[in-house]
């Protein structure tokens, strides 16, 4: 089932005003620093020395997973890569709330997977977010966004360039925009 959005904590007093503390913010920035100088320009058998930064910054590790290294992640302490799993070239791990990629599951090339949205019936607007799983031996297709809550169901299928508004089962191959299923895997 898809999860509820949830203000995220300390709130926002507008829609103008960031919802994390000042410490949080020079951590954010710390760690785009580090990822863009010490992981961006890696080969690709470098991914160790990737995993090593995302561990660094309290990304959860099992196993070893892989990570590109033109993959984005936003917040890596709410990151959580199980063994083998696989975030693609040029990804992007909105991670404003939490993010799970089960084992074995791929996140290919340039596919979104977006933690957080807004409360567009508050004036204020806060910021609203949302744990996306991924579950074991699924796959997201390549430029694919999947919208904060959502679950995709192990060995499951997302076709490219859908977009995921909803829970997306085990064992099916899904897609289109919005994204449903097509047929058993």
């Amino acid at each position: 089932m898809t999860e509820p959005l949830k203000t995220v904590a300390g709130g926002q007093i507008s829609q103008f005003a960031s919802p994390w503390p000042v410490n949080e913010r020079a951590v954010r920035i710390l760690w785009e620093l580090c990822w863009g100088i010490f992981c961006v320009w890696t080969p690709k058998p470098a991914n160790p020395w990737r995993l090593f930064w995302l561990g660094v910054f309290g990304a959860k590790i099992h196993g070893t997973p892989f990570v590109h290294q033109r993959a984005r992640i936003a917040i890596p302490w709410k990151l959580t890569l199980h063994d083998r799993a696989c975030l693609g070239d040029r990804a992007n791990a909105y991670s404003l709330g939490e993010i799970e990629i089960g084992a074995c599951a791929v996140v290919a090339q340039e596919a979104y997977l977006n933690t957080g949205s807004h409360d567009f019936a508050d004036p204020a607007m806060p910021l609203v977010v949302a744990k996306i799983t991924i579950g074991e031996d699924a796959f997201v297709g390549a430029r694919a966004f999947v919208m904060p809550g959502v679950t995709i169901g192990a060995r499951a299928i997302v076709g490219a360039c859908s977009v995921v508004t909803r829970d997306v089962p085990e064992n099916v191959i899904a897609a289109g925009n919005p994204c449903r299923v097509l047929r058993p895997r």
